[in-house]
């Protein structure tokens, strides 16, 4: 608590002349931080900045609010770290963080930290006072690297990439998709109304993204504790990477044939929003349990479920996952060194599976462990 008492002061003889330019980043690194600790629900609406259907919602889950400009400014901010201190320091110190999906994967002096992340979560996901087991910060202290997805840089620039590459200039998504499949849609969001004129300018993956976006929100888990905002806000030894580029995830989806599209969020609507939600939950349920391959196989199992045609629900998964988790292993060979550990964090459905990020590693002859 002493880091925020810190802040405070050295925000207070600043904050007059930041006032209008808003808060640097140290600055607003460590107010979200602080923030965090509190858990109270005055300062979750604070942290919850953001519209209810923006677009950018969709693909930026892993969006960090530390990045976010203006949370608050001037005089209100030093006020703000003063009342977290003291509320933090009622949180209960005892609470234990979940095992998470932690593996090592070594080979020679190479060493490779892997961690499966979602990229919403829940409060108590991580615990004020250890977010993470001792496995993974003592991972994250002796890595000078750190590398998500995409870099912290490219998740700024995301808005506008959805907007480039998701969203038409008028409203497409009627005419894109079979009428039967509209009408789904249609039904599924009659009490959103504000969604369903949103969603008519969207391309179907994108309306796809978005369905699950609102399931997700539905089982009670927010963007502001996914795993890489948490990471971001406690690894402080070095730069953070990206695994691929903005454009490399965009054309994950935008390469997509229309019928791959349709079946997409055809399988997004099989299920009512109860059944959706309770696959979420389960789903953060085996995340907290830790095991990259038992969530592999529960995935493999909900695409048979829900798949109206396998052979598009195949190619689905090559385009967005398999083939990414090729990108993926690639880039982290080219990035560790020896003696220099490289700490990944990507979402944990890449990890497991005869074709995921670590039967890859394995493939190419590393040594991997769980931790």
């Amino acid at each position: 608590m002493a880091e925020c008492h810190r802040a405070s002061l050295r925000l207070s003889r600043a904050s007059a002349c930041r006032s209008r330019a808003g808060i640097a980043p140290a600055g607003r690194r460590r107010l979200v931080r602080c923030l965090r600790l509190t858990r109270k629900p005055i300062l979750n609406r604070l942290l919850r900045f953001r519209q209810s259907f923006s677009l950018s919602f969709s693909l930026s889950l892993s969006l960090s609010l530390s990045r976010r400009r203006n949370l608050a400014g001037g005089l209100l901010l030093p006020l703000l770290l003063l009342l977290c201190c003291r509320w933090a320091s009622a949180h209960d110190e005892h609470a234990k963080p979940p095992h998470l999906p932690f593996y090592v994967a070594t080979m020679g002096a190479q060493t490779i930290y892997v961690l499966g992340t979602l990229h919403v979560g829940d409060p108590a996901d991580y615990p004020a006072y250890q977010p993470f087991r001792a496995p993974i910060i003592n991972a994250l202290t002796a890595s000078p690297t750190l590398a998500f997805e995409l870099s912290p840089d490219d998740i700024v620039m995301a808005p506008g990439s959805v907007n480039q590459y998701g969203v038409c200039a008028h409203d497409c998504l009627p005419h894109m998709l079979p009428a039967a499949l509209w009408r789904s849609l249609a039904h599924r969001l009659r009490h959103n109304p504000a969604a369903l004129v949103q969603i008519r300018r969207m391309k179907p993956w994108l309306a796809s993204l978005l369905i699950e976006t609102f399931s997700s929100s539905s089982a009670g888990l927010q963007t502001e504790y996914g795993t890489e905002a948490q990471l971001e806000n406690v690894y402080l030894r070095g730069p953070i990477l990206g695994l691929e580029s903005m454009d490399d995830q965009m054309r994950a989806f935008t390469r997509l044939s229309l019928p791959e599209q349709w079946e997409m969020l055809a399988q997004d609507l099989q299920q009512s929003p109860a059944e959706d939600m309770a696959d979420v939950r389960e789903l953060h349920a085996l995340w907290q349990a830790g095991d990259a391959d038992k969530m592999a196989a529960w995935q493999v199992r909900k695409s048979a479920k829900l798949a109206q045609s396998m052979d598009l629900s195949n190619a689905i998964d090559e385009q967005i996952l398999y083939r990414r988790n090729r990108r993926f292993v690639v880039k982290m060979l080219l990035i560790v060194t020896p003696n220099h550990p490289l700490f990944v964090a990507v979402g944990a459905l890449h990890l497991g599976g005869p074709r995921g990020v670590l039967a890859l590693l394995r493939g190419y002859g590393f040594s991997v462990k769980p931790m």
